[in-house]
């Protein structure tokens, strides 16, 4: 039996949760233990929901979950919880549905106060210790909660977040919509801070592949270009930042997701052969390298890099021009500075984050540079093994064989399955994510989804999935209600699998898509998948595009 009069986070497997565990707030993992003891002791939840390598999750953390006034009146009045949402992204999308329906908007730290029942009451992000940037403050906010409770707990409702968004678009008014999003000026969608469109430029392609669209070729290239020449590329070392803050894809938050790596390999590999640009081969051969130099341990991949270093963001990454001077001869330096923007006053902070003019390698000079970065001191990493997202990575390397002919990438995929199935695939059961082999033992739905599309393209290669991709079909199809379902846990509520493609595939159009795809092969009866709302479910538009081209 836990002793909730302590921080128990010390037990934890996420390193996340390790991250808070000097907190002296008296932190518990999500569990059914501490849910029956909030009820018994009448104290509402607070949820804290975020991951290891998020910038404000450590704003937040070093602000209020070090503060003794703050860590006072939680551990009175409330059952405090750490969840990671990497391990648990069950909880994390019922609760950022709730975020988002209520306040209009979401993010990570997700703070949700939650009544012993687990129904929500209130959500927030990022919240300071004392009212600053026109918001109150954190104690002020969690006393209101309690007060609000307290009058009008029988009037709170139970929360469902929506199921399944109907798939009754065309392939015309996807495409429609996707070229009215485009921002010619910059690149990309939108006029805001820019992600990387994995799952839209996916889609385009598939549909540049066999309609030669010149105008989609054009929003293509725009895109592709600019996300291999500025900001968001790390030029030195392969590899993609998580997103651009600016519109112009100038200043990235640097934290590196696992599956920004494998979407991107997957893109630029269909994309060096759809549109014949060698230099699409090159950027899918870097992603490579960094996977293989910065997340690869024992056969998998970590899931994530941090974007501080030393509480810098983007520490490790930034030059000032006269450390780039320094570090190279004259002519060197006048190479470098040919291709980079480099002035003296940089472009953060007084320091200039490297951004190309043009697509070209100078490869002696940024392995010059790698090896001087190497010598810094380095982000931390979440060495967490998540199922989904290496099976992803599969992917993303069976497509560079397929696509950009990259020399092993084959055998790199077929291995990461192998590995993932020993792993991961205990006594008929695919489990969630591990670290430094201690499995945690949840089932959801991407990771099913996502292997069983493994495993059929890699059958496509191989012929010997067969037995295997029968297995993940069932397992899979039992998470198939009235509608998809995410989880099949004990100590949480049954949610609705999660359906916007962004900024990795969903739940749902995975699970269409290798539903689709496995019955194709094994000879079962499947629907072709729908197309989805464009911008926002182009993975599963992609589904309906290569569904209807296969028939």
């Amino acid at each position: 039996m836990a002793d909730f009069t302590r921080n128990n986070l010390d037990k934890a497997t996420s390193p996340y949760l390790q991250q808070h565990k000097g907190n002296p707030i008296h932190w518990q993992e999500w569990s059914a233990e501490a849910v029956e003891y909030a009820r018994k002791e009448g104290r509402l939840l607070f949820v804290s929901v975020g991951y290891s390598t998020c910038h404000w999750c450590h704003v937040m953390a070093g602000e209020a979950f070090e503060d003794k006034e703050v860590a006072d009146y939680l551990n009175r009045h409330f059952v405090p919880i750490k969840v990671d949402r990497e391990q648990r992204p069950d909880i994390d999308h019922y609760l950022m549905a709730f975020c988002v329906e209520t306040t209009g908007s979401g993010g990570w730290p997700l703070n949700v106060i939650m009544a012993p029942d687990i129904r929500p009451v209130t959500a927030m992000t990022y919240v300071p210790v004392e009212p600053k940037y026109g918001m109150a403050g954190l104690i002020d906010i969690l006393q209101a909660a309690r007060d609000y409770y307290e009058e009008r707990k029988d009037k709170i409702r139970e929360y469902h977040p929506p199921a399944e968004n109907q798939t009754n678009f065309t392939k015309e008014q996807v495409i429609k919509e996707i070229k009215s999003g485009f921002d010619d000026e910059n690149g990309g969608f939108g006029h805001g801070m820019k992600f990387p469109p994995h799952n839209t430029l996916l889609f385009l392609l598939q549909y540049y592949e066999k309609h030669k669209n010149e105008e989609i070729r054009h929003v293509l290239e725009k895109t592709l270009d600019v996300i291999m020449m500025r900001g968001l590329h790390d030029h030195l070392q392969g590899g993609f930042y998580r997103y651009c803050t600016d519109s112009s894809w100038t200043i990235p938050h640097f934290e590196k997701m696992l599956y920004d790596q494998a979407m991107l390999l997957w893109v630029y590999s269909w994309a060096s052969k759809v549109l014949g640009k060698y230099e699409y081969r090159i950027v899918a051969e870097m992603i490579i390298k960094c996977l293989e130099e910065t997340f690869e341990g024992d056969g998998l991949f970590y899931s994530a890099h941090d974007a501080d270093t030393n509480h810098e963001e983007g520490g490790t990454y930034l030059w000032t021009k006269t450390e780039l001077e320094n570090a190279l001869s004259t002519g060197e330096f006048r190479r470098l500075a040919e291709l980079y923007d480099i002035t003296d006053k940089g472009n953060l902070e007084g320091k200039n984050h490297l951004i190309k003019k043009e697509g070209l390698r100078l490869d002696d000079i940024e392995n010059k540079l790698l090896k001087i970065r190497k010598a810094r001191e380095q982000p931390f990493i979440d060495k967490k093994v998540i199922t989904s997202w290496n099976a992803l990575a599969g992917i993303g390397l069976l497509m560079a064989h397929r696509h950009a002919g990259t020399a092993g990438a084959k055998e790199k995929s077929e291995l990461l399955f192998k590995k993932l199935m020993e792993k991961h695939y205990i006594d008929g059961k695919l489990y969630h994510s591990s670290l430094d082999n201690n499995i945690q033992k949840n089932e959801f739905l991407e990771d099913y989804a996502s292997m069983l599309l493994f495993a059929s393209l890699l059958h496509e290669e191989t012929g010997d999935k067969k037995g295997v991709m029968e297995e993940l079909y069932k397992k899979t199809m039992e998470f198939k209600k009235e509608h998809w379902v995410e989880n099949k846990v004990g100590d949480f509520i049954e949610t609705p699998a999660q359906q916007m493609d962004h900024p990795a595939p969903s739940s749902v159009s995975l699970a269409d898509f290798a539903v689709f795809r496995a019955a194709s092969i094994l000879g079962n009866e499947a629907e072709k998948p729908g197309y989805g709302k464009p911008l926002e479910r182009d993975f599963a538009s992609l589904a309906a595009l290569i569904s209807r081209n296969m028939a």
